[in-house]
């Protein structure tokens, strides 16, 4: 993607924070807007903690409260959404710049890996009622992670020799 391009979109969500802001007569504080940015520069689904730790190491003076805070105002906006991956942390990601996903947790070691499957998506909106106009969607299939399907083989395997 051209830089200019991505420079584009990059205004397109902070002009959708500042718009949302103004509407509600909030204050347009750089805490707010580096929360957002750290959420768009990463591909990752990013927690609390990591979020603070990066303000922090930013040099922002934010404590943890400031940074729900504004994530519940980021949600609000429509620019971040709320997730949780089985191990009951919640995590954040982009909605904008981003494409509906389907997420598959190892339920041994956590690794979350995401995948897309229109094929899945559309045989469910097939199926929707008339009066419903889904906005985005959030499928989660947990299992064993071709690593940890490995070593359960191996497990099994030891078991059975003794």
């Amino acid at each position: 993607m051209p830089a200019n391009e991505d420079k584009n979109k990059e205004l397109s969500v902070k002009q959708r924070l500042s718009n949302f802001l103004e509407s509600r007569k909030m204050r347009k504080t750089s805490e707010r807007f580096a929360i957002l940015d750290k959420i768009y520069a990463s591909s990752a689904h990013v927690d609390v903690m990591t979020l603070h730790q990066a303000m922090i190491a930013d040099g922002f003076q934010v404590s943890r409260a400031t940074v729900y805070n504004t994530l519940d105002l980021l949600i609000e906006a429509g620019l971040v959404r709320r997730i949780t991956l089985g191990d009951g942390v919640a995590r954040y990601e982009r909605v904008m710049q981003a494409n509906n996903h389907h997420h598959l947790i190892c339920t041994r070691c956590g690794k979350v890996k995401e995948m897309k499957a229109a094929e899945v998506v559309g045989e469910l909106l097939s199926r929707k009622p008339r009066s419903f106009e889904p906005l985005y969607y959030t499928l989660y299939i947990y299992g064993l992670c071709s690593r940890c399907a490995k070593a359960e083989k191996s497990a099994t395997k030891e078991k059975k020799i003794y």
